[in-house]
């Protein structure tokens, strides 16, 4: 999306485009404006909604970054609607880096990664973080689905911008729960060939003992 593009390429990037020789190709994004934030479509919404974790980055006043992992069921981070994702934050090890550095600079940069599909989604976004207590709306509506745990917080993400990240040098790899669901027809087919060896040894006996 061209508006990832602007808030991404900035005068230092476009300049090791250009050393690099991708210069023009990667102008194209930046051929007209886009000034106002990307609305998520079903296509994102679907992919953000499948996967059972993401990585968040902030901030702080230090300058560094700050990168947290974030885990759960799939369906945890919500897509409230095309602007906004949300998502219970529960009681961890209590240092509260990613909200801490919130306080200082709402943004964020979120990056979702499914390994089983070699597929990856980058996200550029304003954060929220709300006491559970004075959002009881809120938590009801993100309680169905949610990651085990005290809920402490809740976060919410206003979308600015997104882009579908290069498919390549994903290496894949699987769930527990997508492997039992690719492995179920083979434990099936077992279990009956097991099944039918059993019953083919007893017709054996029982022609050995007559």
């Amino acid at each position: 999306m061209s508006r990832y593009a602007h808030l991404a390429y900035t005068p230092n990037v476009r300049e090791v485009q250009h050393e690099m020789g991708s210069g023009a190709v990667a102008g194209r994004r930046l051929a007209h404006p886009a000034d106002h934030a990307e609305p998520l479509t079903a296509v994102e919404a679907a992919f953000i909604r499948g996967l059972d974790g993401f990585l968040i980055a902030t901030v702080g006043e230090t300058g560094w970054p700050y990168i947290q992992f974030r885990g759960g069921p799939p369906g945890f981070v919500h897509v409230l609607d095309e602007w906004t994702l949300a998502y219970a934050d529960v009681r961890g090890n209590r240092q509260y880096i990613t909200m801490g550095n919130l306080r200082g600079d709402d943004r964020v940069a979120l990056f979702f990664l499914d390994q089983a599909r070699q597929s990856r989604l980058k996200l550029y976004g304003h954060a929220e973080s709300i006491p559970a207590a004075e959002a009881p709306e809120l938590a009801e509506r993100l309680s169905p689905s949610r990651t085990g745990g005290r809920v402490e917080r809740l976060v919410t993400i206003r979308v600015e911008a997104f882009d579908w990240n290069c498919h390549r040098h994903i290496t894949p790899r699987f769930s527990e729960p997508e492997l039992a669901e690719a492995l179920a027809p083979l434990r099936d087919r077992l279990a009956r060939l097991e099944k039918e060896n059993a019953a083919l040894r007893a017709q054996l006996d029982g022609l050995r003992g007559a």
